[in-house]
């Protein structure tokens, strides 16, 4: 290979100041990997120093030298080399360079990369771009790995990750924030890595679930990528600005305001417009565009936390394959997304009709449409279900039945400003399955938590809401439940 593409003096002299100053490898062990040395010997010696950093023992010539003949890689010629070469005091210059040179040998290795993947197996071109903006990616960010993860490696990743869980104490939140006290409970947030899908039938609110989600991650700094196939961006916008000042929506898109609103939206758009949102509201979508979006998103805003997709039946097929294909095709795609770039996605979905038909019309597993797939690879699965929508509905057809019999018909049904809705936990791979209550509110089109004393559920309709509505109307101090 050629010599601009490596430095073994600079290698040398980075391993020598390790083991002359050992107190420096806190910092190096984040920045370097055993890949990043080009000498074999060199990446054995950088391994056997974090083998015994995370042992917490001695990184001295010793324990060095008893390491590798453990691991059967020890180089007397390499150990003396290094040892006999002057450490230097500030390695920061040195550790550039050296990935400099890395990244350059990883770029060199991705041309060959390219040309068996295009000539030598001929891949689509389609399938082609794919493969190398993941391994692009996977530069750019140095999240390379082995074929194989050894059991030391994984045990020490576990033991880490049990210790940040005591150093949390009571917390129940694990992944990303839902905005739901009772939903994070049950499922201790939206893991990295995870697949979450929300279905519902039309109506419901599975649009408006997730907004509040993802209003309740902007305000805390968050970063969401939304991906909106069927509404454009400010639509979207309009119902975040509705939840988070509690304007009726119809309202806002009227302009129809008191100035104490006004004041309100003047605030809640100056705090939006410093959020971390980024919205993709083309009407077009298939996984390969989806997956090159939020590469390229993610490697530039790396505060990105979560990735929406409303809806996934809407997403592109690729070569007009059969549609249940197809979007076992965008399911697969999707959860291998969230693995890479180790964020949850969040994809919506629709429901099939046939649910109507059954008495007790609560979603279940089998109602997902082209669902197979979509429920082997979800991490979890939440159903939106009202029940006042269908209660609804109900009343207008025996109003139609009733007017095209000539009788007289006096409706029983009184439409609420505030209904009860449920989340139904139908699959959660790692955790319990069953459902949560909520309070949604319609002209908000925001879902809350219900309210709760001593960890006992009250009955909505008896609370007493006549001081909340005044606070918000004479723009008072009153806080809305938080979401």
């Amino acid at each position: 290979m050629e010599e601009h593409l490596y430095n073994l003096a600079f290698e040398r002299s980075i391993l020598s100041s390790i083991i002359f100053e050992p107190s420096q490898f806190d910092t190096i062990e984040t920045q370097l990997r055993p890949e990043d040395f080009y000498l074999s010997a060199h990446q054995d010696m950088f391994r056997a120093m974090l083998t015994l950093y995370r042992a917490d023992k001695p990184l001295d010539e010793e324990f060095l030298k008893k390491e590798l003949s453990r691991a059967k890689k020890f180089d007397e010629a390499s150990m003396l080399s290094i040892l006999t070469t002057s450490p230097i005091a500030n390695t920061r210059a040195y550790i550039e360079e050296l990935k400099d040179k890395a990244l350059k040998r990883h770029l060199l290795t991705l041309t060959t990369e390219i040309k068996r993947v295009t000539v030598e197996e001929e891949h689509p071109a389609s399938e082609v771009i794919d493969i190398v903006e993941k391994k692009l990616y996977e530069i750019t960010q140095e999240n390379q790995s082995a074929d194989f993860l050894d059991a030391p490696t994984i045990t020490d990743a576990t033991l880490a990750y049990i210790e940040e869980m005591k150093a949390r104490g009571d917390s129940v939140l694990v992944g990303v924030d839902t905005g739901f006290a009772e939903l994070n409970k049950m499922t201790t947030g939206f893991g990295k890595g995870d697949l979450v899908i929300v279905a519902a039938r039309p109506a419901m609110g599975k649009t408006s679930f997730i907004l509040n989600t993802v209003e309740h991650l902007l305000k805390q700094g968050r970063g969401v990528a939304f991906f909106s196939l069927e509404m454009p961006a400010e639509q979207l916008m309009l119902r975040l600005l509705s939840i988070q000042t509690s304007i009726h929506l119809q309202n806002l898109r009227l302009g129809k305001l008191t100035d104490a609103e006004q004041k309100r939206l003047n605030d809640a758009i100056d705090r939006m417009r410093r959020s971390k949102l980024f919205v993709d509201d083309g009407g077009s979508l298939n996984i390969h565009q989806l997956r090159s979006k939020m590469r390229k998103l993610k490697s530039k805003h790396p505060e990105i936390d979560i990735c929406v997709v409303d809806y996934l039946q809407i997403m592109s097929g690729l070569g007009g394959k059969d549609r249940h294909l197809e979007v076992s095709e965008i399911s697969r795609g999707l959860k291998m997304l969230a693995r890479e770039l180790e964020i949850p996605i969040v994809a919506l979905s629709q429901l099939n009709r046939g649910l109507e038909s059954r008495h007790d019309k609560r979603p279940m597993l089998s109602d997902i449409r082209e669902s197979g797939s979509i429920e082997q690879d979800a991490d979890i699965i939440l159903f939106v279900y009202r029940d006042d929508v269908y209660l609804y509905k109900e009343e207008k057809e025996r109003e139609k039945a009733a007017k095209s019999e000539g009788k007289e018909f006096v409706s029983q049904y009184v439409e609420k400003e505030e209904e009860e809705a449920e989340i139904i936990i139908g699959k959660q791979r790692n955790g319990p399955t069953g459902h949560v209550k909520l309070i949604f509110q319609k002209k908000l089109t925001r879902f809350v938590d219900k309210p709760t004393y001593g960890g006992i559920e009250i009955a909505y309709e008896n609370i007493d809401m006549t001081s909340a509505k005044m606070g918000i109307e004479d723009g008072g101090n009153f806080s809305m439940p938080v979401i």
